[in-house]
């Protein structure tokens, strides 16, 4: 037994290092990395654990898991065709399933303990580690939140991996086979979700000591998202009468209801990244809220401008596009920069799921780069610039922010490619052209809304 340091900087606050602990990071041997660690997960006294945070942080993971559940799931179902809905809802319903299993299995060690700068060790595999001792008054916690159980601090980061993989499911609704799914989601959690989030927010990844500043997910969650929901999108092609026909929603209403899960379930996933119930919670609450606003009418005002009306999904969408630029600057930023990211997010996001989604050519349904991508680049590269040494004790920059979000973009998107190639060789990835025109509910789940 040992007990771990009381304090730790929360996830995106690291100390800064200077370039040579990139090299250092990325060449050395794993197991010299886990020795040069501060520390890493073990027992503490009960004692240590803040009762306080441990509330605050098991609250936000039951708002971030509201996000995707029933969140994500009412904001794609209400985006797709009837005869889609259920399926899109099913595989939201799935993912959350399948990835939380993995999560204890393999993917939480590998992303949240110490290893190398590329990936974590197996302390944590094979549902092992998370105890609570009670009988001799210890408990399980991280290294990175150790006055919290480690319990709480792996499910809440379950919730973002959770809500990261369904985010991929908006770019290939409506024509992706239901297997093929779940195995292209299990190989993308362990090969490209829980090494990116290693890099980024385990002390020894090499993203972390290069001093990458993402709060709550910016390049972890969104731009990895993104650019893998963009890979999707080409490697199934366009659906059957992409561009020739209308796609008519289902109903817009279920999409708002979802935003407004969203966007509450955002005050967990942002304020909560905190790891404490603090003052600096408290202003990443506030930047997550007014970024959101600043975002739904900077779109709100850009499609008018440029379609002469402004639409409920455009309302809908530019919130989300807000709520995603924040998301790397909300414990770096004050209140007049959040209303400047999320304004230059409405209208980034805007051109990504119009102007730029047409340049692009790939049927990315619901706009997952469009918004996600686009937006998560935005926020990072804008925490750079506005991050306040004042709030956070941390200074930004700009080129450190843009070579780590390029580097989560491109092997993300390598990554997926990878991982689309391992799935198409177990199963098609597609779904036959009869069974599209059919419609998934009934084709794959002989299920059907209504009578």
């Amino acid at each position: 037994m040992y007990t771990l340091p009381c304090t730790l900087p929360p996830r995106g606050a690291r100390h800064r290092h200077l370039w040579p602990a990139l090299a250092f990071g990325l060449l050395m041997p794993m197991g010299a990395m886990a020795d040069a660690a501060l520390s890493g997960p073990g027992l503490v006294p009960v004692s240590q654990i803040s009762a306080a945070d441990t509330a605050w942080v098991m609250v936000s993971t039951a708002l971030v898991l509201l996000m995707t559940l029933p969140g994500i799931a009412l904001f794609y179902g209400g985006m797709v065709r009837s005869k889609n809905v259920l399926n899109t809802m099913a595989s939201v319903v799935a993912i959350a399933a399948l990835v939380s299993v993995l999560w204890f299995a393999l993917a939480y060690s590998w992303a949240f303990t110490p290893g190398s700068g590329l990936i974590g060790g197996w302390s944590r595999a094979g549902f092992q580690g998370l105890e609570l001792l009670g009988a001799s008054g210890q408990v399980a916690a991280s290294h990175i939140a150790p006055h919290l159980p480690e319990s709480v601090f792996a499910m809440f980061q379950l919730a973002f991996a959770i809500i990261t993989c369904a985010l991929v499911v908006g770019a290939l609704v409506e024509r992706m086979r239901f297997a093929a799914l779940l195995w292209f989601t299990g190989l993308w959690l362990l090969l490209v979700y829980a090494p990116v989030a290693h890099w980024v927010w385990e002390p020894g990844g090499w993203l972390a000591q290069m001093g990458a500043l993402d709060f709550a997910g910016g390049a972890v969650v969104h731009i990895n998202a993104g650019a893998a929901a963009l890979v999707t999108a080409y490697a199934l092609g366009p659906r059957l009468g992409y561009g020739r026909e209308a796609f008519t929603p289902f109903n817009l209403g279920l999409t708002m209801a979802g935003t407004g899960l969203l966007w509450v379930g955002w005050f967990g996933f942002n304020a909560g990244s905190a790891l404490a119930a603090d003052s600096r919670a408290g202003l990443a609450m506030l930047v997550t809220h007014i970024a959101a606003a600043s975002g739904a009418l900077a779109w709100g005002v850009t499609e008018w401008w440029v379609r002469g009306r402004t639409s409920l999904l455009g309302l809908c969408s530019g919130c989300v596009a807000g709520l995603v630029a924040i998301t790397p600057a909300a414990g770096f930023v004050g209140l007049r920069s959040a209303v400047l990211v999320g304004a230059v997010a409405g209208v980034v996001c805007y051109w990504g799921a119009t102007g730029l989604k047409k340049w692009l050519k790939a049927d990315d349904s619901l706009d997952v780069f469009g918004v996600h991508g686009m937006g998560g680049l935005t926020g990072a590269l804008l925490t750079g610039w506005l991050a306040d040494p004042a709030i956070s004790g941390v200074h930004g920059s700009v080129l450190t922010q843009a070579l780590a979000s390029v580097a989560v973009l491109f092997y993300s998107m390598v990554a997926t490619a990878l991982v689309l190639l391992v799935t198409s060789r177990i199963t098609d990835l597609r779904v036959s052209s009869d069974d599209e025109q059919t419609g998934l509910d009934m084709a794959l789940h002989a299920e059907r809304l209504g009578h």
